[in-house]
């Protein structure tokens, strides 16, 4: 070939990549681009996707190895819309798109752009998958309970009420005392009545869901080690009847800690307070506000009447035998012993991860245990209680296998939406959830991998329990983008928009003491650390992302506050009542508010706009709003040109700037900016977060 054919060629091919508008290709399966979004097996569903004007040769919808030329439907002055209908879908659907322009295809998928397809990334869409549309978006407050506000003072754990995990229990009587490195004995006292007692205020901040961690009857402060799966605490309950006497001083026989015992196993306390939280749940159904409980199936505690091993159930007519008191109990196969000879008091029972505390539930040998569980669930969603969903802790690690675990989920998704349609089932999980989110499992999940460590690591630089600094992630914007993006495509549309989107939890550090860049734990820097060299400039960044990013944006309780801690326990300070932040309570409620305000912050759809050195945009938009964010973390001003046209905002419109935080405070004064040339330019202040708005 001669030197002019290859010229020739590359011109060719240079001009057909220049023609192509790669910014304004786009679609996604929100409703904005796939009616309906959340199709019934057998309905019709069109799928749409946007160019811009008479800018490419063709769009082709890719299924398999099939390719279906797809039809221009509608236009405006900045894109074309190609759409197909597919009828009567009934099984999964896996697809992608490709663009003809010139001698020039490229493939869209959830990654966006590529010159070849990976099938590991393509849209997907399950006929008959459908999450609650309450919980896409809604702002969710999380509870640990006893660290939130006492409001029955009757209910206390008492000091030396029994013993646990080497030490007697604790009652702290100065509610503002920072939690010691071995927390787990001791109570400050909060409970039911203290949550009903402050249900106005999550009501004026903007919450529309509670998240409780476990409620049920559990002799540690945290109550990941249920005992009881049919009853609510009675210390976050109502104690009735309080006989009985504390455990004898030096003591560590529990079966002499009879005023516990009659407190938790009293069918007149139980009940009490299983009344009281039906009255919590109605309280805040009348506000608006839903509840998720903790579900802690994988394993159980020492304590539980199933396997009884403090012998706190032996004596009492109303329980059967546990199964670490005798081989003939009703509970024998739901755990697995290894020493069938050890009877009684059997303590060879598997623990999860070794913990005696925990044993691990044995569902495969079990199909009693498999229905009392699928029972729970179905129980705790239905009325009286009529909870709105579970949140399922350490769900992957449930079973002794991966083929069993699926089928638990699967019989268990089962169970709670016959029992609720509208109930979420919500699972911790931090590694890829893909092979729970086909639809017939989980709904969704506590966002780690594609919120809460990407915003970490961008705005701090620091590692979700503050183990570790990495400078090379700081304000890495092409490693927050291709961390967050990855993660991101491992959900669907349905279960990324209502995801648990968390900046801290009562497992990590919180997200204020990550902003002094520091690394530590309570044990070696102590816990007044946890407080110095703040930066609430950081934390208000970090909000307005969590409020305008898809999802659920998820407050632990507290943080709203200006509390700070260091990981587990240091994490589960007290709320502060009577010193709180102000400044910056006021702050979640003008940006919950927002994004309450907006359709688009809720189940619109997502594109990045720009990305810098310390710096990140990105528009959240659908057919009636554009709205562009701009994160700033550096320490000079900068300015940003925005191509807002990617969003469907038209040359010589107005953008609304509505929010801007800075190292001071926020403003809500709204400023007009004009978009000319399809661009809009503005200065994105050093150490701000910016909210612009424009209605299409």
């Amino acid at each position: 070939m001669s030197d002019n054919s290859i010229l020739n060629k590359i011109s060719e091919l240079y001009n057909s990549i220049t023609i192509l508008n790669f910014g304004a290709l786009f679609s996604d399966v929100t409703p904005n681009f796939v009616t309906p979004a959340e199709p019934e097996p057998g309905e019709n569903v069109t799928i749409r996707f946007r160019t811009a004007r008479n800018n490419a040769d063709g769009v082709d919808l890719v299924i398999g190895d099939k390719h279906l030329p797809m039809e221009i439907t509608d236009h405006n002055g900045i894109f074309d819309y190609y759409s197909i209908e597919i009828p009567e879908l009934r099984e999964k659907l896996r697809y992608y798109f490709e663009i003809h322009s010139g001698r020039l295809n490229v493939v869209y998928n959830r990654l966006g752009i590529l010159r070849d397809a990976n099938h590991d990334y393509d849209f997907q869409i399950v006929p008959g998958f459908k999450t609650p549309d309450w919980a896409k978006g809604a702002v969710i407050y999380q509870i640990f309970v006893d660290r939130f506000n006492r409001g029955d003072s009757g209910n206390d754990v008492l000091d030396g009420e029994y013993f646990y995990v080497g030490q007697r229990s604790h009652h702290v009587e100065d509610w503002d005392q920072i939690p010691s490195s071995m927390d787990v004995a001791n109570f400050y006292g909060g409970d039911l009545q203290g949550v009903i007692d402050k249900l106005d205020y999550l009501k004026e901040l903007g919450i529309e869901a509670i998240y409780f961690n476990p409620l049920f009857v559990s002799p540690s402060n945290h109550k990941y080690d249920i005992q009881d799966y049919d009853y609510i605490d009675p210390h976050f309950g109502m104690i009735i009847d309080d006989e009985g006497e504390l455990l004898p001083e030096g003591c560590t026989d529990n079966t002499q800690a009879t005023r516990y015992i009659n407190r938790v196993t009293n069918l007149d306390n139980l009940e009490a307070s299983n009344r009281l939280f039906i009255h919590l749940v109605e309280e805040a159904h009348r506000r608006g506000i839903r509840i998720i409980l903790d579900g802690v199936f994988n394993h159980c505690g020492s304590f539980n009447k199933w396997l009884d091993r403090e012998c706190i159930y032996d004596k009492n007519p109303d329980y059967e035998k546990g199964a670490y008191v005798s081989p003939d109990s009703p509970y024998r196969s739901f755990f697995k012993f290894a020493d069938e000879n050890a009877w009684p008091h059997n303590g060879s029972y598997n623990g999860w991860w070794g913990h005696d505390t925990l044993p691990k539930l044995n569902y495969e040998e079990s199909e009693k245990l498999h229905d009392y569980i699928m029972d729970i669930g179905r129980k705790w969603v239905s009325p009286p209680f009529n909870v709105d969903g579970w949140r399922l802790d350490v769900a992957a690690d449930l079973g002794y296998s991966q083929e069993y675990n699926h089928k638990f989920w699967r019989d268990f998704r089962n169970a709670v939406k016959e029992a609720n349609p509208n109930a979420i089932i919500l699972a911790e999980h931090y590694d890829s959830p893909k092979a729970w989110l086909e639809g017939d499992q989980w709904d969704t999940i506590m966002n780690y991998g594609a919120f809460m460590e990407p915003i970490t690591w961008f705005l701090t630089g620091v590692e979700k329990h503050s183990d570790e600094f990495r400078g090379d992630f700081l304000g890495n914007a092409e490693f927050f983008k291709g961390s967050i993006r990855n993660w991101m495509s491992y959900m669907m549309y349905n279960s990324l928009y209502c995801s648990m989107n968390e900046l801290s939890n009562h497992d990590h550090s919180r997200f204020l003491t990550r902003t002094n860049h520091r690394v530590g734990r309570i044990n070696t820097l102590g816990a007044e650390t946890a407080n110095e060299n703040i930066n609430y400039g950081i934390m208000r960044e970090a909000v307005v992302f969590q409020m305008t990013w898809p999802g659920a944006p998820t407050i632990y309780y507290g943080d709203e506050a200006g509390v700070c801690g260091w990981t587990d326990p240091d994490s589960r300070r007290t709320y502060p009542w009577g010193h709180e932040n102000w400044d910056l309570i006021e702050f979640h409620k003008e940006i919950i508010r927002i994004h309450n305000r907006y359709e688009a912050l809720r189940t619109g759809s997502l594109k990045f706009l720009h990305g810098d050195h310390r710096l990140i945009a990105y528009g959240r938009f659908n057919y009636n709003e554009a709205i562009t964010v701009i994160i700033n973390n550096d320490f000079v001003d900068k300015e940003v040109k925005l191509h807002v046209r990617e969003l469907g905002v038209h040359n010589n419109r107005i953008m609304k700037r509505i929010f801007l935080t800075s190292d001071d405070g926020y403003n809500t004064e709204e400023e007009t900016y004009m978009v000319q040339n399809n661009v809009l330019t503005v200065i994105a202040p050093k150490s701000s977060a910016s909210i612009y708005v424009c209605k299409l």
